[in-house]
């Protein structure tokens, strides 16, 4: 399918020249129109208040590199008269009116739901937008010390030597013993492929090995170096410019918090408020029933007093957090206080910290209201990569949740996806989510492609479309895993038959490109072929327009029509070669 010849616009800098608008200010939009769209006239419908206005746009001269230089840029302006103003585009075309979207072009009537957003909230802090995030989970990287000392819960293993249990008993309970200052340790490792925050989860004491159960909120886990090796770490990685981020369960604690022991123990405690108790059981809710984890109540002011006072007394070490289910935070049964929270949150942090929403599915209606920045783009992002690039033989339980296992899908199917779930939420959001092909929670994508080539191509995606890439430890050196608990390998550094090192050098190419190039970070997204086997958009800004090829197979080769020059795995010229699997990208400048 050939985009090229389609109108185009988006919420980057190239086409919303204002990226931080404030309330009231006008705001410049340009709407990019190949001379083969026909396009004979441009208005933009703005919502106002809940009411729809109307402006023309008009021609105006606007030289931009990349393919179609013989377009015709039409200029509007809009008042940003709300806090969110979405906002379209009524094209008179040869075939009739139609209305462009973030969903793309429409020739029938549809509804506001994937509108452009202009956005007024106060802005994410800048430093986001260029950020690779490297996550870790604390007990499989590294351990500075040999375990000792350990609780009675505690199923000690041997790193190099036990395989991770993946079901069943022992999964939460099986040590490792990684801590704190053993990824201080490895930071040449993480800051040698690209990265720059860390994502740590929890770090809290707890009675598993992931620490979700958070007996406090106060202190570092001692098993971890406690609250010094925080310090240690955060100081270590504020000292080569980097970051650090936390996790944190805002939908519930552990059994053995302080919250929870108060309200347990007393139905006239205080702290029972903060709680689902059943008045006449003194049964509790808690997450998913896993009774260790008795969910909380943001209808309580204790809660949102106590989590506004545990995410700011950790700023300074950290720059932030990931919130952990933050789609079930705030909500149960009739109680819907999940928006109320979030910007409960995010005004306690400040301008300058991050704060991500977890969402294993549409985010759409939880971003864009002053609360989350953005959300680790399983949707968007994850799912429709591994349906484009699984193994043919792959065999898994359910596709992230989703029965059935893992389904096989075309290129047009795969561009479909991106652009529905992006089309449900603004550009900035988009830009600040995370872009994640594995996690602690998911197989391993080397699990899901089955070889090199494919786990390489789907890195290529993550390093050059629009978001924030986030790349769980371990996944560079191609480790394996059919679950969470699976893909919770401990790091191989003593087992080198464990470092596909071909895969380490590709993971420092491909993230190495989109820290040295500002057009993969900071442009827009303009989608230019999509077939079965192969998908080719540009990264476009006011300077230059990068042109990526993503292969899965051997096809035919595309002419693009102007002059390019090879920037990764290409050569210098005007076709995008038919070889495949690969991932190539070229340069286009004036």
């Amino acid at each position: 399918m050939r985009y090229i010849d389609d109108p185009h616009h988006d919420g980057s800098a190239l086409y919303v020249p204002d990226q931080e608008p404030e309330l009231g200010a006008r705001v410049t939009l340009w709407l990019r129109a190949p001379l083969a769209a026909g396009v004979s006239g441009v208005t933009v419908r703005a919502v106002h208040d809940g009411e729809p206005r109307y402006a023309e746009a008009v021609p105006a001269p606007r030289n931009v590199p990349g393919p179609g230089r013989g377009d015709v840029w039409w200029r509007a302006e809009i008042t940003a008269v709300n806090p969110v103003t979405p906002y379209r585009f009524l094209l008179a075309t040869p075939r009739g009116p139609a209305w462009l979207t973030a969903a793309g072009l429409a020739r029938h009537d549809l509804t506001d739901a994937t509108d452009f957003r202009l956005v007024c909230h106060e802005p994410p802090p800048a430093w986001m937008r260029d950020a690779i995030v490297y996550q870790i989970f604390p007990d499989r990287f590294e351990r500075s010390r040999p375990m000792r000392d350990l609780p009675d819960w505690a199923l000690p293993r041997d790193w190099d030597r036990d395989p991770v249990i993946p079901r069943g008993p022992g999964t939460s309970q099986q040590f490792y013993g990684g801590d704190l200052d053993g990824v201080v340790r490895r930071l040449d490792h993480v800051e040698s492929l690209g990265a720059d925050t860390v994502y740590l989860t929890p770090f809290f004491p707890a009675r598993s090995n992931h620490r979700y159960d958070a007996s406090s909120f106060t202190r570092v886990d001692p098993l971890l170096g406690g609250d010094e090796a925080l310090h240690r770490l955060a100081d270590a990685l504020h000292a080569r410019g980097m970051r650090l981020i936390g996790d944190i369960t805002t939908n519930h604690c552990g059994d053995a918090h302080e919250w929870f022991t108060a309200a347990v123990s007393d139905v006239g405690a205080p702290e029972r408020e903060m709680f689902y108790f059943d008045p006449h059981t003194g049964e509790y809710d808690s997450w998913w029933g896993y009774k260790s984890l008795p969910k909380l109540n943001w209808g309580s002011e204790r809660v949102r007093t106590g989590m506004r006072e545990v995410l700011t007394r950790w700023l300074g070490p950290l720059d932030g957090w990931r919130v952990d289910v933050a789609n079930m935070t705030g909500r149960r049964g009739a109680d819907d206080f999940a928006h109320e929270a979030a910007s409960c949150l995010r005004a306690a942090l400040g301008p300058r910290a991050a704060l991500i929403a977890e969402h294993n599915h549409d985010a759409g209606g939880d971003l864009d209201r002053g609360g989350w920045h953005g959300t680790m783009n399983y949707g968007g992002f994850t799912r429709p990569v591994w349906a484009w690039l699984r193994d043919p033989g792959l065999e898994l339980e359910h596709f992230l949740g989703v029965p059935g296992g893992v389904p096989e899908r075309d290129g047009p199917a795969t561009l479909a996806t991106f652009r529905s779930f992006a089309s449900h939420m603004s550009w900035r959001s988009l830009v600040h989510s995370w872009q994640l092909l594995d996690s602690h929670d998911s197989p391993r994508i080397r699990t899901v492609t089955g070889s090199r080539e494919r786990h390489l191509l789907a890195l290529g995606l993550q390093a050059t479309l629009p978001g924030t890439p986030m790349v769980f430890a371990g996944s560079e050196f191609g480790l394996t895993g059919v679950n969470g608990e699976h893909s919770r390998t401990p790091m191989p550094w003593n087992r080198p038959a464990d470092q596909d090192l071909a895969t380490l050098a590709g993971y420092r190419a491909l993230l190495g490109l989109r820290r040295a190039e500002p057009a993969l970070r900071h442009g827009g997204l303009r989608w230019l072929h999509a077939d079965a086997d192969c998908l080719v958009f540009a990264r476009e800004s006011e300077r230059e327009t990068l042109v990526v090829a993503a292969r899965r197979a051997p096809g035919e080769p595309l002419p693009v029509g102007v002059r390019m020059e090879g920037v990764h795995g290409a050569a210098d010229g005007e076709v995008i070669p038919g070889d495949g699997p690969s991932l190539s990208v070229w340069r286009i400048t004036h």
